[in-house]
């Protein structure tokens, strides 16, 4: 057989090929399938093997056990179901397969596949971002309800009010939970609440129910009014299995009404008991503070200087007595040095003293301008001159100017 001219692959690489192609498949990653139940097998994993057939053909499926675990209802071969997932193929077997992330019986399959695009869409929004989530208060004394007023909510609100924090003020916005315009009943409970600030926060909610009957918490426009809602809101709808897309939106899900209540309001012996501890933790500190305090006013009783006064100043007296001698003594050492150290310098200058000249016979000649004369050509005759000698001053006139000779005495 002539190969020479063609691709030669291998049954393991169709198999890869394959694969690839259905993965890369945008339209095949989340894909909702619809179908019967057969081959069921649950296996000891936890993982679920089974087939979905209809009349024209079988894919086989598998869910793992933890998305197994997350299922509202027990799969049995005969069921007509709606499956979410991806499709791939197991290569070793040459055949493709849905990975099944989600499952819900058939009768509610369209209003699931419509929850499921709600909720991505809105999750791409950032509707359900925790971050936007505001806090609840802690001690509300004003609680809004928005659901029904003859329903079992309300009746469970009031209880848990009353047994857990009877100081609160309720206040019912009777709405519609159910059927043609619930959604936009509640809506007005909300807007209503925000636009006259009555209320701390707000509980929206009924009791269970099938997913038809919780469909108006589901909304989009509802999910939104939540969103922009200044109040925080607490979602309880349902039982604790049960979840719509108000309590991804609000800031806190509660699984029933009556854990909302109870989320909500504080209980009052539990308030009770912190403040009993916050008092006596007070009244501790205050204690030890006092008695501080005492110790310090015994110390202070106690010492010499406020028992004997008098005595305290006399010592002082005597240390400021022993001090000023001191530095008398000190003063008159530094006086001393400096007097010695001046009569030295003095000694060491009276060579250079013209009076000391003057006192061994000479004198020193002054014009009446008191200018010390130097020369001969200082002085013309007829000047006027005096001569200070050691004992007095002596005036006289210039007669005459006789200049010496250079190199002469």
């Amino acid at each position: 057989m002539e190969t020479s001219n063609h691709n030669i692959v291998t049954v393991s690489q169709i198999g890869s090929y394959v694969k690839r192609l259905l993965e890369s498949d945008i339209n095949l990653k989340n894909i909702y399938v619809k179908g019967e139940i057969s081959n069921f097998t649950h296996h000891k994993t936890g993982h679920l093997y089974f087939d979905l057939k209809d009349e024209g053909g079988v894919l086989n499926a598998v869910m793992f056990a933890g998305s197994a675990k997350k299922l509202n209802f027990n799969p049995e071969n005969g069921m007509m179901v709606v499956a979410c997932g991806r499709l791939t193929s197991y290569e070793k077997g040459s055949r493709y397969q849905i990975i099944v992330g989600s499952m819900e019986p058939d009768g509610i399959g369209a209003l699931y596949i419509a929850f499921e695009k709600l909720k991505a869409k809105l999750q791409q929004e950032g509707l359900f971002d925790p971050a936007h989530k505001k806090p609840i208060p802690k001690i509300p004394t004003r609680l809004g309800v928005v659901t029904s007023p003859t329903g079992a909510a309300i009746r469970d609100i009031i209880n848990v009010s009353g047994r857990r924090f009877p100081f609160a003020k309720l206040v019912l916005y009777p709405a519609l939970v159910q059927g043609e315009g619930a959604a936009a009943s509640v809506c007005d409970g909300i807007r209503y609440f925000n636009q006259t600030k009555s209320v701390d926060v707000i509980i929206i909610g009924r009791g269970g129910g099938s997913i038809e009957d919780l469909w108006a918490f589901n909304d989009e426009t509802l999910a939104r009014v939540i969103y922009d809602s200044e109040i925080p809101i607490i979602s309880a709808v349902g039982h604790e299995i049960d979840f719509t897309i108000a309590d991804f939106v609000a800031d806190l899900r509660a699984p029933t009404p009556t854990a909302a209540a109870e989320l909500a309001l504080p209980d009052t012996e539990d308030l009770k008991r912190r403040i009993n501890n916050i008092t006596e933790r007070m009244r501790s500190q205050l204690a030890n503070r006092c008695a501080v305090y005492r110790q310090t006013v015994s110390r202070f009783t106690a010492s010499r200087a406020l028992a004997s006064p008098q005595n305290t100043i006399d010592d002082r007296r005597l240390a400021v007595a022993s001090l000023y001698d001191h530095m008398e003594k000190d003063l008159q050492l530094i006086l001393s040095n400096k007097r010695n150290a001046f009569v030295r310098s003095s000694s060491a200058l009276e060579p250079l003293n013209p009076l000391a000249v003057i006192k061994r016979g000479y004198a020193a000649v002054y014009t009446e301008q008191n200018m010390l004369v130097q020369s001969t050509k200082q002085l013309t005759p007829g000047q006027s001159v005096h001569f200070k000698l050691s004992d007095g001053n002596v005036l006289a006139e210039v007669k005459k100017i006789e200049e010496q000779p250079k190199g002469g005495l």
